[in-house]
């Protein structure tokens, strides 16, 4: 487009443009890191020698255990309020591990000094989203066990209304069944209704 102007500064740094006059072609090379390169190549934007935030690495399996245990104990959780109470506890379980695996595991590059730190405090602070993770992970699992654990201890201490129900074949039937029930707030939870 002839109307727009072209930049003349000589810090245009375009890597498709053709080189100046006089100076011949050269190799391509890969920028520098976002600050206008600082001459290490490493691209993580250090600043005072700390290193950047941590990335995820599906190859560390604390990471790895860490997400797990946050997935499954979220999944667990919810399939215990959606009423399939054996799949939350499975769910519940295998994040319970996951998550005390991750905060007592050891990391992939963890050294045999005795006095090194183990498990997510080997990170560094690279490990604060994964001992959150972990964490939660634990705390909906808690969740999904406890939920769990209460639909069936519902279910074998409210076994006889259980069964009426179930055998029942007509809806004055069903109805009989709330005889069963106690007189509390379990009991109008549990109800038929008409």
């Amino acid at each position: 487009m002839p109307d727009r102007r072209q930049p003349d500064s000589p810090t245009d740094d375009n890597p498709f443009a053709a080189p100046p006059e006089g100076r011949p072609d050269q190799p391509w090379q890969p920028r520098r890191g976002g600050d206008g390169g600082n001459g290490d190549g490493s691209g993580l934007g250090d600043s005072g020698g700390q290193r950047g935030p941590a990335r995820w690495d599906p190859t560390d399996p604390i990471q790895r255990r860490a997400r797990y245990a946050l997935l499954a104990g979220m999944w667990g959780f919810f399939f215990g309020i959606f009423g399939i109470p054996s799949v939350g506890l499975l769910l519940g379980a295998l994040a319970l591990y996951w998550g005390i695996s991750a905060l007592r595991g050891k990391p992939a590059a963890a050294t045999g000094e005795p006095g090194a730190p183990k498990g997510l405090d080997a990170l560094g602070p690279a490990a604060r989203p994964q001992r959150t993770a972990a964490v939660s992970g634990l705390v909906t699992a808690s969740l999904a066990i406890l939920l769990a654990m209460s639909s069936y201890g519902l279910q074998l201490a409210y076994k006889d209304f259980y069964v009426c129900r179930d055998d029942a074949l007509t809806k004055s039937a069903e109805l009989r069944c709330n005889t069963l029930l106690p007189d509390n707030v379990v009991g109008e939870v549990l109800k038929v209704r008409r």
